[in-house]
């Protein structure tokens, strides 16, 4: 056995094995590593996309939170408005229906009082004809005198 020749069937051997893996072996896996590469770059850019959606919704997202905080805040003062409102308009209806009442009592009594005087003047006018009859000592026609009577009240 010659050493040169073994080494020179070697050499051949392996530049058959290199020139087979370059040529057979290589590519495919060049491809495999190179679309690795494309996937993990698409991941990536795609995380980062990720990345500024949930930056855009968050910020979208707090920008509706304040929006609706401040439409809670303004239905809140037009509720407030409204049940200052509506406590001022049962004010002004309780004060009116009041001096309704007012008005009603009022024009009862002076009804009450006009009728006592009535009554009054009656028994007054009584009381004259019968003390002017006990001092008379004699009967005092109410008829005749019915003019002297309505006088007399009337003045009463």
């Amino acid at each position: 056995m010659n050493i040169n020749l073994t080494l020179v069937g070697q050499a051949i051997a392996f530049g058959l094995f290199i020139w087979f893996t370059a040529r057979f072996v290589w590519p495919p896996l060049i491809r495999a590593i190179e679309t690795r590469q494309r996937q993990i770059a698409d991941g990536l850019a795609a995380a980062e996309r990720g990345k500024q959606d949930l930056a855009s919704a968050e910020s979208r997202a707090a920008q509706l939170e304040n929006e609706a905080r401040a439409k809670a805040q303004q239905i809140l003062a037009q509720s407030e408005k409204r049940a200052a409102a509506i406590v001022d308009e049962a004010k002004v209806t309780a004060k009116v229906e009041g001096d309704r009442i007012v008005a009603g009592a009022k024009a009862e009594i002076d009804q009450e009082v006009q009728r006592v005087k009535a009554d009054l003047r009656q028994q007054v006018a009584v009381l004259a004809v019968t003390g002017a009859e006990k001092i008379l000592r004699r009967e005092v026609d109410a008829k005749a005198h019915a003019d002297i009577l309505s006088g007399l009240s009337q003045q009463l």
